[in-house]
């Protein structure tokens, strides 16, 4: 199902009725609902934090992706490596999922093009050189909770938002990099918290088991 316009007003109505601060759905929900990153099933996912200078960073991803999020060797994922958050599963339970993973690599066809989509918004008063600059550091988001990344089949995009409501220190000419670091990373998270909370799709796409399914809370 490909969206048109009347699925772009749908969201921006839903958007709209929502309260200010409302949690957001992840998962396979909206755009998220077909994606898939790698052998697994992909989704939306988001992330944010409030900075010392009181900047607020937030990230909403929707992970999909022809490299994988999941290290072969060991099951733990590259985004939760790289945040020192790790959770190594059991021996047994990674070799059960590569297993399963096999089976079900012999039946789907992979997906044709992938496209990890994402936003990273601050209220911090940014130039409109300065958003530029944030968007394609936060690509680095991508780069550290997929491999491989940003290949001819994906069609990655990250778009910076700032609603210009906090200035910058004037007196600290770096103050920007903060704020870069921060996005790059909300983005790494962002693409976890996508693939913990998809669940497993069985449809005409093919058979695209959770993140969840496989390791558990691991």
């Amino acid at each position: 199902a490909r969206p048109d316009a009347a699925t772009g007003r749908a969201a921006v109505e839903a958007a709209a009725a929502s309260e200010p601060g409302a949690p957001v759905r992840q998962g396979c929900v909206g755009a998220g609902t077909g994606a898939t990153v790698g052998p697994v099933k992909g989704g939306i996912g988001t992330a944010s934090t409030v900075l010392d200078s009181g900047i607020t960073v937030a990230a909403l991803v929707v992970a999909n992706a022809a490299g994988s999020a999941v290290d072969p060797e060991t099951g733990a994922m590259y985004g939760e490596l790289l945040q020192g958050r790790v959770r190594y599963p059991e021996e047994d339970v990674h070799r059960a999922a590569r297993l399963r993973l096999t089976e079900i690599a012999a039946k789907n066809a992979p997906p044709p093009l992938n496209t990890t989509l994402a936003v990273v918004a601050t209220d911090a008063d940014l130039s409109k050189a300065q958003a530029q600059k944030l968007a394609g550091t936060a690509h680095d988001g991508i780069a550290r909770a997929v491999r491989p990344v940003h290949l001819l089949n994906d069609g990655d995009t990250v778009f910076a938002m700032a609603t210009g409501e906090r200035p910058l220190d004037a007196g600290h000419p770096l103050a920007l990099n903060e704020i870069l670091a921060a996005g790059a990373d909300a983005v790494t998270r962002a693409i976890v918290r996508a693939l913990r909370a998809a669940e497993s799709v069985d449809g005409p796409g093919g058979l695209w088991p959770s993140y969840g399914e496989l390791y558990g809370e691991a």
